[in-house]
This record gives structure tokens, C-alpha cells and sequence, in this order.
């Protein structure tokens, strides 16, 4: 009989180590999500900014370039992008650098997470070029 008894016991402390366990590995596995969210966004960002820098490099006028930022960064909202180009169209001359920033604000959806980052997680790509 005592040996009976020793399984169940050993069966319920599984279980609780299971929770345990369990409840780190959901957290890395949020944590790893969240951050990869993060990441893509940088990364878009970054890579529309270079877009956007180049047209400007190559003379095209502020609207073109809004527009190409917002073609690159397509997984993106275009509403939810911030663009700025510096510096102003009249005032590029070539040999000159041109500026492009490109903002999103990521918003988090793990609750552990957006106690430790800040909540929108502001992500910006800034590239700047020679213009030609």
C-alpha cells in the first residue's frame, strides 16, 4: 500500500511542476513575440526611411517621398507612420545631406511587458543621404 500511496504523490508533484514550469516558458514565449513585434517595426521603419532618403537624394519633391516611405513601410498603417524631411525642398542643394525620420509607435499587447517598456514603444528609422 505504501507504494500506491508514493504514486499519486509523485503524480500531483509533477503537476505543480508542470505549472511552474509552465508559466516561465509562456512568459519567454510572450516576451519572444512581443519583441519580434517590435523588431519588424524597427526594421520597416529603418527600411522606409533608406527608401525615402534616396528618391530625396535623387531630387524628387517631398510628396513623392511621403509616398515612397509609405509604399516601403506597407505592413505599416500609412496614417499611423510620422514622416519628416529635412531639410525644406528650397533649401537642398546638391552635396548637401537630405534627412528622412520615420516614426511608428508600436503598441504592446503582453501586459508584463508594457509595464517593463514604455507603452507605446516608439520605433525610428533616420537615414541620412548626399543628395546629388
Amino acid at each position: 500500500m505504501a507504494y500506491r500511496f508514493g504514486g499519486r504523490n509523485d503524480r500531483g508533484q509533477a503537476l505543480v511542476e508542470l505549472a511552474l514550469v509552465l508559466t516561465v516558458l509562456l512568459t519567454l514565449l510572450l516576451a519572444t513575440v512581443e519583441m519580434g513585434r517590435i523588431g519588424h517595426a524597427y526594421l520597416t521603419v529603418l527600411h522606409a526611411s533608406r527608401e525615402g532618403a534616396r528618391l530625396g537624394a535623387l531630387g524628387g519633391e517631398d510628396k513623392e517621398i511621403t509616398s515612397r516611405v509609405q509604399a516601403a513601410a506597407a505592413s505599416i498603417p500609412a496614417d499611423k507612420l510620422t514622416i519628416e524631411i529635412s531639410p525644406a525642398k528650397w533649401q537642398r542643394f546638391t552635396g548637401e545631406p537630405i534627412e528622412v525620420a520615420v516614426s511608428y509607435n508600436v503598441h504592446l499587447v503582453v501586459p508584463f511587458i508594457s509595464q517593463i517598456l514604455p507603452n507605446p514603444f516608439s520605433v525610428t528609422g533616420r537615414t541620412v543621404m548626399r543628395i546629388e
